[in-house]
């Protein structure tokens, strides 16, 4: 975003965005080994900013990072198709591994989406209780004593049971669940089960700046805590390009100390 470009040096343009794009890549490939751009920050800039994102998902891949395109696509039938051609098919412009996705226009309206990931075997990661505050009154919201959170975890899973493949522990499709998200107000306190049964990984924003600590990752995911994805942005870059590196360090540190205790 604007404050970060001008923070560590570089003009709000296209141009400083590039330049700081590929600064970071190189300063934490060594150390990273997953990486979640956030599309609308490219895509502020128009379509030289989508350029500079295809040619930073282009590079991180070939440099054997992970990549998860923060897009939130959501749509249905040949809309969201195009979405998929976009990010998951083999002629994609987009390249990353996974692509985040919403569901709230309903989880079959994803059909598209989740056969060419099944098919390209490449991950989504699907909406269902995120972390930031506004989201809580659909989410939790309740319908035939069932919060809509859950419905999707539940509709998820059994899309999940079709989608995983013999080759990994994991399967294509995933879940974000915020690290700040009170767990039992959106029906999910009973959700380890679930989710650990049927491969589904999880992607947890909502570390550092936003409130919760890496330290307690056990108490707020319990038994599926080794079962995560710990996101981290605008914290591991407290110091700027420059400190990237030993900041992701530091967050290593403080999770695997988590997960051991």
């Amino acid at each position: 975003h604007a404050e970060l470009l001008l923070d560590n040096g570089f003009e709000d343009s296209v141009v400083g965005l590039k330049s700081f794009s590929f600064a970071m890549l190189d300063a934490i490939s060594e150390s990273a080994t997953i990486v979640k751009p956030q599309v609308a920050f490219y895509e502020r800039f128009g379509a030289k900013g989508l350029l500079v994102l295809e040619e930073l998902l282009s590079e991180a891949s070939k440099r054997k990072l992970f990549v998860i395109a923060d897009a939130k696509r959501g749509d249905i039938g040949s809309t969201m198709q195009g979405y998929a051609d976009a990010w998951l098919s083999k002629d994609a412009p987009f390249i990353c591994d996974a692509l985040t996705v919403s569901p709230y226009l309903g989880v079959g309206a994803m059909e598209n989406a989740v056969s060419t990931a099944i098919d390209r075997n490449k991950g989504l990661f699907v909406l269902a209780a995120t972390s930031n505050r506004e989201a809580a009154t659909i989410q939790s919201a309740q319908r035939n004593g069932k919060a809509i959170a859950e419905s999707v975890v539940e509709e998820v899973r059994n899309l999940n049971q079709v989608a995983t493949n013999s080759n990994g522990k994991y399967g294509n499709l995933g879940l974000v669940i915020g690290a700040t998200v009170n767990l039992p107000n959106y029906g999910l306190d009973q959700v380890n089960n679930s989710i650990t049964s049927n491969r589904a990984l999880v992607l947890a924003p909502g570390f550092g700046f936003q409130g919760a600590k890496l330290s307690d990752a056990k108490r707020i995911f319990g038994h599926f805590a080794h079962d995560v994805i710990y996101t981290v942005s605008r914290s591991a870059l407290r110091d700027g390009i420059a400190g990237a590196k030993s900041a992701i360090a530091e967050d290593q540190q403080e999770l695997q100390t988590a997960l051991a205790s």
